[in-house]
């Protein structure tokens, strides 16, 4: 059985894929354009319920924008519409701060 550490109860998988995240979305900020491959479900190799999990928690703890979140009548989980992610200066400041 795989051992995975826990800090605060969250694996520590969830900080390295926050990571990938915000790490793709700042190195976006070099191009006209966004490619939602980079940070896409299938690129992480995550299920689409955590990822859709981490994005909303990511958008609403302030670290990205650009990121519309849509209630769906009947489902528990917020849905997003990805439109021009960008990192906040919180976002940037994360960044720095495990940097």
């Amino acid at each position: 059985m795989l051992f995975k550490a826990k800090i605060r109860g969250y694996d520590i998988d969830n900080f390295k894929i926050i990571y990938k995240i915000l790490k793709s979305i700042e190195h976006s900020m070099n191009y006209d354009e966004f490619d939602l491959n980079c940070i896409s479900a299938e690129t992480l190799m995550i299920s689409y319920q955590r990822w859709n999990a981490i994005i909303v928690q990511l958008v609403k703890s302030g670290y990205i924008e650009g990121i519309s979140l849509i209630r769906i009548s009947g489902n528990y989980q917020e849905q997003v519409k990805i439109l021009r992610p960008m990192l906040t200066i919180k976002g940037l400041e994360y960044l720095e701060e495990i940097w």
